[in-house]
């Protein structure tokens, strides 16, 4: 047993300092960015937030409006397919039971495929990702894989095959792990070191979790995320699944007793709900919360002197927050 003396923070642990700004209006801003992946050498251009592959948000309809923007949808691993077909902004999700022979999926027109588990620290877990990058099916595909929490998992599985990872454990809105294991780590320092991992391999990181107002979005992305993937801030819009009642829509995590019992029939034996049901607002169309996103994103730029949303953890000095004054002011 050892101790980590060095403080980790989360987003409500700090704010970000505002600089001198040649930006004359939040317009100016660009929040686009370009990628070539380490792996698979795609490029891809776009807005880098992703609709989480939960099934509430990672729907048809909500890939749809996102890929006007263009953001990211990483569908659902139950939805199996889409209306249009697969293309460059919706991500595949898949598990370890997914047999990669079966695999029904266009390979020109879909680069993405996202490992998900809620554990990647396993030797099943990072031996598949290596299975991944060397099967005929996705050897070519800009492979996502997580979730992890540390720099050292971070790099192992970017030297496993993997172009990007997804980093977060339990600090989801629905997300119960914390309580019930005790692991975790703090989400803006994970984002920090596994980002700082990552890119020194060529790799690059995901921020899973944890963003619950859009300020959240921009510390991540100025701790050094090359995507954020939102899902509770997704929640509850015409987009999603489910029906409203009593303008209220069902929100839960994908491994609550809710989703097991949906998916498999029943709570398996030798698992405990890692996910909670929660009652979120009716929030009507996703395309307005996405408009107050990169405009809140588009300030943050601002403030901080950031032309680019690439170049905005260049320009990030974070500001611990005193706790006590947070509390007080209702910020923590």
């Amino acid at each position: 047993m050892r101790i980590i003396d060095d403080v980790k923070l989360d987003f409500s642990d700090v704010l970000i300092s505002p600089k001198r700004s040649q930006l004359t209006s939040r317009k100016d801003a660009d929040l686009t960015r370009s990628f070539t992946f380490k792996h698979s050498k795609f490029r891809w251009s776009g807005i880098p937030i992703i609709a989480a592959n939960m099934d509430h948000t990672g729907t048809n309809a909500m890939a749809h409006v996102l890929m006007e923007y263009p953001m990211l949808t990483a569908l659902c691993k139950f939805v199996s397919s889409t209306e249009w077909g697969w293309n460059k902004n919706i991500i595949r999700t898949i598990g370890l039971d997914q047999n990669l022979d079966t695999l029904d999926y266009d390979s020109d027109t879909a680069p993405w495929i996202c490992l998900d588990v809620a554990n990647g620290y396993t030797e099943r877990f990072n031996d598949y990702v290596s299975l991944m990058r060397e099967h005929e099916a996705t050897k070519d595909k800009i492979i996502i894989a997580g979730n992890v929490c540390t720099p050292e998992a971070t790099e192992q599985i970017i030297l496993a095959g993997a172009d990007v990872v997804k980093i977060g454990i339990g600090p989801g809105s629905v997300c119960t792990t914390r309580k019930m294991t005790g692991v975790g780590y703090p989400q803006l320092s994970a984002t920090i070191e596994c980002a700082d991992a990552a890119h020194g391999l060529g790799g690059h990181i995901i921020t899973d979790g944890g963003c619950t107002v859009v300020g959240d979005i921009a510390k991540a992305f100025g701790a050094g995320a090359d995507f954020v993937m939102l899902g509770g801030m997704l929640a509850g819009h015409d987009e999603c699944e489910g029906e409203v009642e009593n303008d209220t829509m069902t929100f839960y995590g994908m491994s609550s007793d809710d989703a097991q019992i949906k998916y498999y029939g029943e709570k398996q034996s030798h698992r405990a709900a890692e996910g909670k049901k929660v009652e979120v607002p009716y929030r009507g169309r996703v395309a307005d919360t996405l408009q107050d996103i990169l405009g809140g994103l588009r300030s943050a730029c601002t403030y901080a002197g950031a032309k680019t949303i690439k170049s905005l953890p260049k320009c990030t000095t974070f500001v611990k927050v005193n706790r006590q004054l947070n509390t007080v002011y209702g910020e923590g």
